[in-house]
């Protein structure tokens, strides 16, 4: 057993540990034993825990990690740790903290004992790191999940409603195919443009531009738009993206589209209204055949009428002037928006 004592290689001194200790990204932290008040005092603290802190060795060696802690930090939290370490036992778990400048941050613990020959604890070893930026992608994939799952949900509801209320106004197979898919399509096409922003929301002109760009020409403009930057949430731009393929939809077949010389026109402004900001859409047709009043409620006239007013708290006026159809939606918008 002597011979191979001697055959072992030495170990590192302390030196060349102190300096890996040094070294290292993590935050190391060497503190006495006593847990009751003041608790236990800092006996060392490595370049990293300055970095991730803000305080100097100096200022915290003689002082408890307490000094870390504020009116933000889970009081539960802390007394698992010290559950854990009354028992003598390593400790892992996370806590908000708060810097020298008193910005906080959130941190990743494992505390381990230091023992000695006759097994007693003589220090606690608490290596640490900053975990803000990992804990904030959690949360907002958390965010995010809980979000589709409740688009999910909407979506399945909106696409129940489509396919009832166009059985209900199709004359014919044919032309609930050809509406069916299209509104669906429409409903895809809101989905994506919602989906490719990581906030989960689409500029009112992108879904305007979505169901008209289709209709320029080369050298001719069809479709105008003209309005402010404003960006509407996923629970407001399904609506809204429904009403304008109605509307464009319309415009082909029977309005400013369905004849080679006819435009449409699209305004909008945000206004302060009693109740918060509102955007004040209006849908004009110019130039097309003559406006004939319709004979039956179609489904695009319910989805202006009563989808916009329950889903999106809209006011809806719809004229038939002698120039072509014109429609002006009042959407009321969160305070955030």
């Amino acid at each position: 057993m002597a011979d191979e004592d001697e055959a072992r290689p030495p170990g590192p001194d302390l030196q060349v540990l102190l300096a890996a200790v040094e070294a290292t990204g993590e935050a190391i932290v060497i503190t006495s034993t006593d847990l009751d008040e003041p608790g236990p005092r800092i006996e060392y603290a490595n370049p990293a825990f300055t970095r991730m802190t803000g305080y100097k060795a100096h200022e915290v060696v003689g002082r408890s990690p307490r000094l870390l802690q504020g009116p933000g930090t889970d009081r539960a939290v802390l007394d698992s740790l010290r559950a854990s370490l009354e028992a003598g036992e390593p400790a892992q778990g996370e806590a908000l903290n708060y810097r020298k400048d008193g910005t906080t941050y959130m941190v990743e613990w494992l505390i381990t004992p230091v023992r000695d020959s006759a097994g007693r604890i003589t220090r606690w070893v608490s290596a640490q790191r900053d975990i803000t930026d990992r804990r904030a992608s959690e949360d907002r994939q958390s965010l995010l999940v809980r979000e589709l799952h409740h688009r999910v949900k909407n979506t399945l509801a909106t696409v129940q409603a489509v396919l009832n209320a166009s059985l209900r106004s199709s004359l014919s197979l044919p032309e609930f195919r050809q509406a069916f898919t299209g509104r669906i399509a429409s409903l895809a096409k809101t989905h994506a443009l919602i989906t490719e922003d990581h906030t989960q929301a689409v500029p009112f002109r992108d879904l305007v531009s979505a169901e008209l760009r289709a209709y320029d020409e080369p050298g001719r403009q069809r479709a105008t738009l003209e309005g402010p930057p404003v960006v509407l949430a996923s629970e407001l731009a399904v609506p809204v993206g429904m009403a304008l393929h109605e509307l464009a939809t319309n415009a082909l077949r029977h309005g400013a589209l369905a004849d080679p010389d006819g435009r449409v026109e699209v305004t909008w402004s945000v206004e302060d209204g009693v109740d918060g900001r509102v955007l004040r859409w209006t849908w004009n047709e110019h130039d097309g055949p003559p406006v004939a009043l319709p004979t039956r409620e179609g489904f695009g006239s319910q989805l202006l009428n009563r989808v916009l007013t329950l889903q999106a708290g809209a006011r809806v006026d719809i004229a038939f002037d002698p120039d072509g159809l014109r429609v002006t939606v009042a959407v009321p918008l969160p305070s955030h928006a």
